[in-house]
C-alpha cells in the first residue's frame, strides 16, 4: 500500500545545508548538432544550444520535435552524429560528469530508499558515502521512509527519492526529461519549489511540455517547434526563480510562448 505524501509545511523553510558536490560546479555546455536522422529521416538539423553554468534551462516544444533526443545526445544515450560536437566551458571531457533523471522514477524496487541513492557507487566499486545519502534523504524530507521500498511510496515520494539520488552522483550537469510530468499538480507545484533549492548552482537541462513550469523554474528558456524544428531565442525572464504565475511579466512570457506552441499544434491537425 502506497504511503501518503508526508506534508511540505517548513520543509524548504528549514532544509539543511547542501550537501557539498564531488564535481565542479558551473561548467558551460555547448551543443552543436550538424544533423540528427532515424530511417532515413531527418529530425533536427543545424541546432546550437548553450547551456549557461550554473544555470537551470528549460527547453519546450510540442511532442515529436525532438526534445528528448537532445538530451540523449548529451546524455550519450544517442551516439554523437556527423560533425556535431559537445563541449564544455572549461575544455574537459564531459564522460562521468553528467547525471539523468528520467520522467519515471527508475527506483530499484527490491532496494530501499537509502539503498536506491547508494547503488551507484557501490556499482563502481567505491565506498558508499551513507552520510551524504542521508543528508540528502533528509533535504527531500523522507528521512522516516529511508528503508521503506518504492512500492510502500506515493508517487511524489518515489520522485523525491530519485532526485535525491540524482543529486548523490555529484554531477555539475544534470539533465532532466520531464521529471515532474507524472505527478499531480498540486505535488508538482511543490517538487518545483523544492527542485529549485536542491539544483542551485547546477547546470541544469530540463525538458518539459508544461510552459508555466519553465516560467517558474528556467533561467534560460528556449522554445523548439517549426517544420523543421529551430531553437526560439533564449527567454530569461526578468526575476529570480521561483517566480510568481500571478506576475505580469510572467503571464506575458506565459501568453508569447503559449502563442507560438499553439500555432504549432494547428498546423499539425
Amino acid at each position: 500500500m502506497e504511503s501518503q505524501d508526508p506534508p511540505y509545511s517548513g520543509l524548504t523553510e528549514s532544509m539543511p545545508d547542501t550537501v557539498p558536490d564531488q564535481g565542479n560546479i558551473g561548467i558551460g555546455v555547448h551543443l552543436s548538432l550538424d544533423k540528427l536522422a532515424f530511417d532515413g529521416d531527418t529530425i533536427l538539423s543545424d541546432l546550437e544550444l548553450e547551456l549557461d553554468p550554473g544555470k537551470i534551462t528549460c527547453l519546450l516544444g510540442p511532442s515529436g520535435v525532438g526534445k528528448s533526443s537532445i538530451l540523449k545526445i548529451l546524455a550519450g544515450f544517442i551516439p554523437l552524429p556527423g560533425h556535431s560536437r559537445i563541449t564544455a566551458s572549461d575544455g574537459e571531457s564531459l564522460t562521468g560528469r553528467l547525471s539523468y533523471m528520467d520522467q519515471k522514477d527508475l527506483l530499484l524496487p527490491w532496494a530501499t530508499v537509502i539503498d536506491n541513492l547508494l547503488i551507484g557507487g557501490r556499482l563502481r566499486g567505491e565506498r558508499p558515502d551513507r552520510m551524504r545519502a542521508e543528508t540528502l534523504i533528509q533535504q527531500v524530507g523522507l528521512e522516516k521512509w529511508r528503508y521503506n521500498r518504492p512500492s510502500t511510496l506515493s508517487g511524489g515520494m518515489r520522485q523525491r527519492v530519485a532526485l535525491a539520488r540524482t543529486l548523490m552522483e555529484g554531477s555539475p550537469v544534470l539533465l532532466m526529461d520531464e521529471p515532474f510530468s507524472a505527478l499531480d499538480a498540486i505535488t508538482k507545484f511543490r517538487l518545483q519549489d523544492m527542485a529549485a533549492q536542491l539544483l542551485a548552482d547546477k547546470t541544469v537541462l530540463l525538458i518539459t511540455h508544461d510552459p508555466m513550469e519553465a516560467l517558474r523554474l528556467g533561467d534560460i528558456i528556449y522554445v523548439l517547434a517549426g517544420h523543421p524544428p529551430r531553437l526560439s531565442a533564449a527567454i530569461k525572464p526578468e526575476k529570480a526563480i521561483l517566480r510568481d504565475p500571478s506576475d505580469g511579466a510572467f503571464t506575458q512570457h506565459y501568453s508569447a510562448i503559449m502563442t507560438r506552441l499553439a500555432g504549432e499544434a494547428e498546423e499539425t491537425l
